[in-house]
């Protein structure tokens, strides 16, 4: 097969040529969206009931500015605010709204005078109701903003009009002291706008790090030229599919291309490294076939291993990370043909030098090695029970101990994926501070018996929601409640008859009577009244609420709070409630996170197992191949725990990656170690050492060095991720010279020779 390949090498160099024009110019067109409803599949029934939410009230992402100042209630201030606002209106697909916009259409308009400045402090500071809202304080005013966007091209695209506004008044913010913007828009673009540059800097770099590697170790440019097109091939190939099967890249689809190019890069070293070993004499193009005749099972098994280990990610509902598995196993199935294809045509066409005709480096690797396995044997009872015991610890640290020690928590607030020095970060905070939370949960009132006309817009329907509102707003986990009953408190107070909705029948007929009355001028009242049957509403809840626990706790405060209202207003009894939107989804994520992961790390152990089951006889082998493996991943989650990192959407795929990945050499030691195991366990250990070691070595310093290369990202779980992914492929490396042996000397109950 081979000599078949290599005989129509330029055939197969101008095939992956013709693949790889396309290839390119689907990915380019893969776009970047790290919003939370991305993060979850879409066939999820919460998923799907917000999009239906969606369908009804319309699709919103919401932004709050806030103007600060020291006297936010001067002419000056209220002229510059009042200007500000109606810039931000006037851009498309934006509604502003803010304290003085309402006291402005109940005057009529706004003049900057000292008399109307007086008039609006009296209008917003005379009730609770805009201070609760957050919409004025004594230290500044707000202006919220809803942006009709969806999908990461609209958000980008509204989000540069508004900032095109606020710049002029940021780089000057006179008579404001600052200006502050926050929401999960500027969020999401944060984070669209920083995981693209990290792609364009980080691939770069582990790109330069290759050739340098790659020149330091064979000492030839046509092997790096052979590195480099291979490389360049999957790569594109990769992408290229998530680009024409319609895939979006998320907070942590960096990995997808940075896995491809590692394991292909360590396979090729593997293969290549095999290829210069050519004996003196040895016709080379020979030795090429039976390089890649003996790297062949042990290279296929390991990527085959390592593909479908990454496609056990796709049981997980959590949406990037089911696509992650997918794309990398697609991926590393294009990897394996231009492996086993492209290089070794690439390797005759360039011609690349032997040992023999160009010295290569690692001389020194076989004089520090050439004591390891006799090292091994003489502290194997200190090399493998530290070795459980630190996997133990690391067990405990990341699973914790019930009553004693909690597990690692899991961050998945969006927030928190942002820097945590950056403005943003700060401003989000603040107003967490303020209004008490920005997590929207949307509590979807909806009439399910037609034949007794539950409307939302009868007087007793209406009551009972304003009951039921003003219950959530008791609790104290909720910062603020807005829906129907608020904006009919807001008409009632601008038209002076006070913030509060009547309890008499005839004050609610007239209340109801103003809201139909009001339907068709108030912008507002959409996005809370069904318009068609008018059977659905809903009211916005407030909250700091972004795990399941918490979430959970609410949700049951609602449903409690409702079944409450609905015995003292029986009006309500024709409605059902359910909580929608971004927090019972962001709340889902953390929920499914852990569990979806060890399933899929259980499937991708088993997968693995069953690898080694095929490809080796010896049933010790099979159950200490994973040993290095699974001591460096609860090492790492171990170190983690020391110094006070959580897990994210990043950091816990750290387990899947790193088994996926590390397992590689573990497959080529324990492949060739049976070459030589029939002679004797020192024999097969040094054959090992002396066939696979340099080779491990040098593909564990490209996996590290490669994942590394997000250590310099902006992104703290990508910058975690990078960071902790190199120390456990050098913490698997240092097992797998070390602990492994050392088990193997213990299992065949081996000495050395004398």
């Amino acid at each position: 097969m081979f000599r078949f390949v290599i005989s129509k090498r330029w055939w197969v160099v101008a095939l992956f040529t013709l693949l790889v024009a396309p290839s390119i110019w689907f990915a380019l067109k893969v776009e970047q969206d790290n919003s939370i409803d991305r993060l979850i599949v879409q066939n999820d029934s919460d998923s799907v009931a917000a999009r239906e939410f969606e369908q009804v009230f319309g699709a919103g992402e919401y932004v709050v500015l806030l103007a600060e100042a020291d006297d936010p209630f001067s002419v000056d201030v209220l002229t510059a605010f009042d200007g500000l606002e109606r810039e931000l209106g006037a851009v498309p697909r934006v509604t502003a709204q803010s304290a003085l916009s309402i006291f402005r259409r109940s005057q009529g308009g706004f003049t900057p005078t000292a008399e109307s400045a007086a008039a609006f402090k009296l209008f917003a500071t005379k009730t609770t109701m805009f201070k609760k809202q957050g919409l004025v304080n004594d230290h500044y005013l707000a202006i919220p903003l809803i942006l009709s966007v969806k999908g990461s091209v609209e958000r980008h695209d509204v989000v540069e009009a508004v900032d095109k506004v606020l710049a002029p008044h940021e780089k000057s913010p006179a008579p404001f002291k600052m200006l502050r913007k926050v929401g999960q828009p500027y969020v999401n673009a944060y984070l669209d706008n920083d995981t693209r540059k990290a792609g364009f800097r980080l691939f770069p770099i582990f790109m330069l790090f290759v050739l340098i590697l790659n020149y330091a170790l064979y000492r030839s440019f046509r092997a790096m030229l052979s590195f480099l097109f291979v490389l360049g091939v999957s790569a594109a190939m990769t992408v290229g599919y998530v680009g024409i099967t319609g895939g979006t890249f998320t907070i942590i689809s960096a990995v997808v291309p940075m896995t491809i190019l590692i394991t292909c890069t360590a396979t090729l070293v593997y293969l290549h490294s095999r290829f210069v070993e050519c004996p003196p004499g040895v016709d080379p193009w020979d030795h090429q076939i039976f390089a890649l005749r003996n790297k062949f099972l042990a290279c296929t098994a390991s990527i085959f291993a390592t593909a479908v280990g990454f496609g056990a990610l796709a049981v997980s509902p959590i949406r990037p990370i089911r696509e992650m598995g997918i794309w990398v196993g697609i991926g590393l199935v294009f990897t394996w043909l231009a492996v086993f294809t492209l290089f070794p045509s690439l390797q005759r066409i360039f011609k690349t030098p032997t040992q023999s005709e160009r010295k290569v480096a690692g001389a020194w690797f076989e004089k520090a090695t050439e004591g390891l396995p006799r090292f091994a044997y003489r502290f194997r009872w200190v090399l493998v029970p530290g070795a459980l015991l630190m996997s133990a610890a690391g067990a405990v640290a990341l699973f914790g101990i019930p009553h004693v020690l909690p597990k690692m928590e899991l961050q998945t607030n969006p927030l928190e994926y942002i820097n945590h020095n950056s403005a943003l970060y700060r401003d989000t905070k603040l107003m967490e501070e303020i209004v008490g939370g920005l997590s929207v949960t949307e509590v979807w009132v909806k009439g399910t018996d037609k034949a007794k006309k539950g409307s939302v817009t009868d007087p007793e329907v209406l009551r009972g929601l304003n009951h039921f509102m003003l219950s959530l707003e008791e609790d104290k986990r909720v910062g603020s409640a807005v829906g129907l009953p608020s904006i009919l408190r807001t008409l009632r107070y601008v038209g002076g008859e006070g913030d509060q909705l009547p309890e008499d029948d005839a004050g609610m007929e007239k209340v109801a009577g103003e809201l139909e009355a009001a339907m068709s001028k108030e912008p507002m009242l959409s996005r809370f009244v069904e318009q068609k049957q008018m059977t659905q509403t809903h009211i916005s809840v407030i909250s700091q609420t972004v795990d399941w626990e918490r979430f959970i706790s609410l949700d049951e405060m609602i449903k409690r709070k409702w079944a409450e209202t609905v015995k003292r207003d029986p009006a309500l009894a024709v409605f059902e409630i359910r909580s929608v939107g971004l927090a019972p989804l962001q709340a889902k994520i953390s929920h499914h996170m852990v569990p979806t992961l060890v399933e899929s790390f259980a499937i991708t152990v088993a997968i693995i197992f069953a690898t080694f089951l095929l490809v080796f006889r010896s049933g010790p082998a099979r159950v200490m191949a994973m040993i290095p493996s699974l001591f460096a991943i609860l090492v790492m989650f171990g170190i983690m725990r020391l110094i006070g990192m959580n897990l994210n959407v990043a950091t816990i795929l750290i387990a899947s990656t790193v088994l996926g990945t590390s397992e590689n050499d573990q497959v080529h030691f324990f492949y060739h170690y049976q070459e030589k195991a029939g002679e004797s366990t020192e024999a097969g250990l040094r054959h090992t050492i002396q066939i696979a070691g340099k080779a491990i070595f040098y593909a564990t310093l490209i996996n590290a060095g490669g994942f590394l290369a997000f250590a310099l990202a902006d992104i703290p779980p990508m910058r975690q991720f990078g960071i902790l992914s190199a120390l456990a492929f050098m913490l698997s490396m240092i097992a797998d010279f070390t602990a492994l042996p050392a088990a193997l000397w213990l299992v065949f109950r081996a000495k050395p020779k004398d």
